[in-house]
């Protein structure tokens, strides 16, 4: 699949046809992030819709605190801040690169043209909500019912579905995460996510390298998810 075909794979795209398809990507602009580059803050004044192209995108908040909570990691055809149509108003999550990433935005007086003349395209962007607010409470469930080690086995199940790439031991996820990151997506210390993946390595589940992960044994992982 080509880079225009990503991004027209999204929600946004799904009722239209091809002329119309082209022409709002025509219209959209292309943003470039560097790792670790910051698209925008919790709490500033949103008006985009963004379609990732390539890379990946981190979705969190931060506590009064200063701690780090990251809710989502997102990559290419999927999008975000479709928020801002239904519900304008500050932010209510940070965007930020984890990996070099191409983006396409499209600003909110353009998308409240498209959802105008094309009704349908706000069901699919409600969808796409629906699915990511589905996928936030599932996590906050876990967090009370399930123990870290659970926990790192479906956020490594859940990051394959989307990032995997079949090889001949199973499957290699390069999450691009640093050992912080994926504690903040697990919520939990750096400390016990490593040793919850050192004894899945000492077990052959998986094999661990640097900011990827190859997994071997998809069915126990699945067991130790749930």
């Amino acid at each position: 699949m080509d880079n225009e075909s990503v991004v027209l794979s999204a929600p946004l795209f799904a009722t239209m046809d091809e002329t119309e398809r082209h022409s709002l990507y025509a219209s959209m602009v292309k943003v470039e992030l560097n790792r670790g580059e910051v698209l925008f803050d919790e709490g500033e004044n949103g008006d985009r819709l963004y379609i990732i192209e390539e890379g990946k995108i981190k979705l969190g908040s931060s506590s009064g605190d200063g701690r780090e909570n990251l809710l989502a990691i997102l990559g290419p055809g999927e999008m975000f801040g479709e928020l801002s149509l239904f519900d304008p108003g500050p932010r209510s999550l940070s965007a930020s690169a984890v990996s070099d990433s191409v983006l396409y935005e499209l600003e909110h007086s353009a998308l409240v043209r498209v959802i105008e003349e094309r009704p349908a395209v706000a069901k699919h962007l409600l969808t796409a909500l629906a699915r990511r607010l589905r996928r936030t409470n599932e996590a906050l469930a876990d967090l009370v019912f399930s123990d870290v080690p659970g926990r790192v086995a479906k956020a490594l199940l859940d990051l394959s579905t989307r990032f995997g790439e079949r090889v001949d031991e199973g499957i290699r996820v390069a999450h691009d995460l640093t050992q912080e990151e994926l504690a903040q997506l697990v919520g939990a210390s750096r400390e016990t996510v490593n040793k919850a993946l050192a004894d899945f390595a000492g077990r052959g589940w998986v094999r661990r390298e640097g900011r990827a992960v190859v997994l071997l044994d998809i069915d126990r992982l699945e067991r130790r998810a749930r």
